[in-house]
């Protein structure tokens, strides 16, 4: 619904004309006629044609020199009968923000930057297709259009033109798209602009906007020789972003975001640099590059990492677009975004900042590299704050969302909840901490993952040992945790060597705290169960302690629908279940809260089954596994010895060499770029 609040037309539209009169340099359109005025006289053009265009020029810059001297942009206001007239002559009743306008001035001048006369009563007229866009805007039309769409191109026959000059912008009213007070939508579409038309919601609003653009487009680019462009309306808007800089710090987010906004559209330079802050913390990462702060040497430490690391994650953008980005920076200010850009690609970068606060950030990220996510948070949130800024315009601790442990804590909710807690030497209302992203136990492994992806699973679980210590408990000799990646690029290097074999299955997984007491071992994508092939590492894993394994594949696409469990204590196994193709296969003294026919009767007919017995499982040894760590965050991993015995006297397997170089053909020769042979080898006689 449009606003009722009384709009000052007068008021607005002298304040406009003012700004305009004193601004220090010419429209781009007076300086580009003034220009070709000056070569044609240095041509020396003679003829009619030229001496008529000429002599337009002059009468155009005579009006724009009266206007600068009456400093008013417009022209004598309509009577209420020239009003009247223009509405029989279109046979509609114009809407009442255009009429209120008219009243006051009957057309206006240089509405923003591309449009040098906006109609007034007698140069409005219906446009009727009259560029042919029409039938443009129908052709690409799609099938399911929604009714904006088919709007933006019905506009082109219905519409109202209110553009008489402009530098090919188009300006229509649309009679059709009408509010509850009678007031109509404006559009605006040129096609230099590869985008759909801009929809206004009435002409008040549409006039607000060019003069939001005639400030964005007077704004000094450099701070390099040229004149200040101050006024009553950049006085305000700087009045604003200040306000909204101390409310942010108090923790009113939301409030200042508002008011950067609005500074933003009018072109003041410290508001994007603030709002890109916040919009970060919100997750939004789309142009976002904290102009104005990015470059200055005391905010590059905070907000370089974050600049690149969103260039690290788009593997389409070339690096060069960096110094873009990083436009007005020096030589130095460059070298360091590209180290730090590599440091963010390879996974090296480390947030470390000074004083307590970067004390803290140290411990969270020690609980976030073993996988307590929660832990972290409240660490890193517990501590803002002790937080510092480096300066009166930096509004958040904002380079922790580049480090590779640290940066996955983040959430839209945390996001909130970091900017709603007060910092930087403010005051404010202290936010209700967020609900944790894991759940306890181990029953969110029974969830289906978007996409369906994870239908099979392992994990290991030890007691009483630390989680760097499960290498030397599981996997081959001299095995050792390597740096914290995503399970997908954990994933991806173990498909990367170059020979696979069908009875070895050497696991890669990732490491981390499964509650008081134990550390955990997890493979989110195993190979096929092996069935009686199946060597437990829990043996090896118990050597002085307790070890549990579990391999659910009730889901599983891969084969029939099976689960394993078993216990080990001291090196020796205290009980084990195997359920596959319908069977039970036990042995042990197994716990009457594991007891496995009391959950398998038909488990692909009763699709809680897998959930009751990880919540068993779970409530049995008090155990948990991270599911924002292991789903979005970066692990340690190692690769295991094999959860396979070597085959047996007759059994065959198979080994498949990869050899991307060539490919063996039926001669025996080969070709370039393809696998290399499958050899399928008995054992024994």
């Amino acid at each position: 619904m449009t606003q009722n609040t009384a709009f000052d037309w007068r008021r607005f539209l002298l304040r406009w004309s003012g700004e305009w009169a004193a601004s220090p340099h010419g429209e781009a359109g007076e300086a580009g006629e003034a220009d070709e005025a000056g070569e044609a006289d240095e041509a020396g053009e003679a003829d009619e044609a030229g001496e008529a265009d000429e002599a337009g020029e002059a009468d155009e810059a005579d009006e724009v020199s009266a206007a600068r001297r009456a400093r008013w942009l417009g022209f004598p206001a309509a009577s209420e009968e020239r009003i009247s007239a223009m509405e029989r002559r279109l046979g509609r009743r114009m809407p009442p923000s255009y009429r209120e306008f008219l009243a006051v001035s009957d057309g206006w001048r240089h509405a923003g930057g591309f449009v040098s006369l906006l109609a007034g009563t007698e140069q409005a007229c219906w446009h009727d297709n009259d560029s042919g866009l029409a039938e443009d805007f129908e052709e690409y039309l799609p099938e399911d259009a929604t009714p904006e769409e088919r709007r933006e191109a019905e506009i082109w026959r219905s519409g109202l033109q209110l553009d008489v000059e402009s530098d090919a912008l188009y300006v229509l009213m649309d009679p059709e798209d009408v509010d509850e007070d009678g007031e109509w939508a404006v559009y605006t579409w040129a096609g230099w602009h590869a985008a759909p038309p801009t929809r206004h919601a009435n002409f008040r609003e549409f006039m607000r906007e060019m003069h939001r653009e005639f400030h964005r487009l007077r704004v000094p680019t450099t701070d390099e020789g040229q004149p200040e462009f101050v006024n009553d309306t950049t006085r305000e808007t700087d009045a604003l972003v200040e306000e909204a800089r101390l409310d942010a710090l108090r923790g009113d987010w939301e409030k200042a975001v508002r008011a950067l906004d609005e500074a933003k559209a009018y072109g003041r330079p410290r508001a994007e640099g603030l709002g890109d802050q916040i919009r970060r913390l919100l997750g939004r990462t789309h142009m976002v590059y904290f102009r104005g702060l990015a470059t200055d040497p005391r905010y590059a430490p905070e907000l370089l990492p974050p600049l690149v690391g969103e260039l690290a994650a788009q593997s389409y953008r070339d690096d060069s677009t960096l110094e873009y980005d990083l436009r007005g920076g020096d030589e130095e200010l460059l070298s360091r975004a590209y180290a730090t850009l590599e440091q963010v690609r390879n996974g090296t970068y480390r947030y470390a900042p000074d004083g307590p606060f970067g004390e803290a950030v140290e411990r969270a990220r020690e609980s976030a590299r073993w996988g307590d996510t929660d832990e972290a948070w409240r660490t890193l949130i517990g501590a803002l704050p002790l937080w510092e800024p480096l300066g009166p315009d930096h509004l958040a601790p904002l380079a922790w969302v580049a480090d590779p442990l640290l940066g996955p804590l983040l959430t839209p909710e945390r996001g909130r909840e970091l900017l709603s807690t007060p910092r930087g030497g403010q005051r404010g209302a202290v936010p209700s901490p967020v609900d944790g992203t894991d759940p306890d136990g181990l029953a969110w492994l029974a969830e289906p993952d978007p996409g369906n992806q994870r239908t099979s699973y392992r994990f290991v679980l030890v007691e009483g040992v630390r989680p760097e210590d499960l290498p030397g408990r599981l996997g081959e000799e001299g095995a050792a945790l390597k740096e914290p990646m995503t399970l997908w690029d954990a994933y991806r290097a173990r498909d990367d060597k170059g020979e696979f074999s069908s009875y070895e299955d050497k696991a890669v997984m990732a490491v981390g705290r499964a509650g008081p007491g134990w550390s955990f071992a997890f493979d989110g994508e195993p190979a096929p169960f092996p069935g009686q092939r199946l060597v437990s590492p829990a043996g090896a894993a118990s050597g002085g302690t307790r070890a549990v394994v579990v391999w659910g594949g009730l889901r599983t696409w891969r084969g029939k629908p099976f689960f394993h469990l078993s216990v080990a204590q001291d090196g020796i196994e205290d009980y084990t279940f195997t359920y596959e193709e319908g069977e039970i296969r036990a042995s042990g003294a197994i716990p009457e809260s594991l007891r496995p026919g009391r959950f398998f009767g038909d488990p692909e007919k009763d699709p809680g089954t897998e959930r009751t017995l990880l919540e068993a499982v779970s409530a049995e040894f008090g155990v948990r596994l991270p599911r924002h760590a292991l789903t979005h965050g970066r692990m340690h991993t190692f690769t295991t010895r094999s959860w396979t015995r070597p085959p047996g006297d007759g059994e065959m397997y198979s080994v498949v060499t990869l050899n991307w170089g060539s490919a063996f053909v039926a001669d025996g020769s080969t070709v370039a770029g393809s696998a290399g042979p499958e050899d399928a080898r008995p054992v024994g006689g």
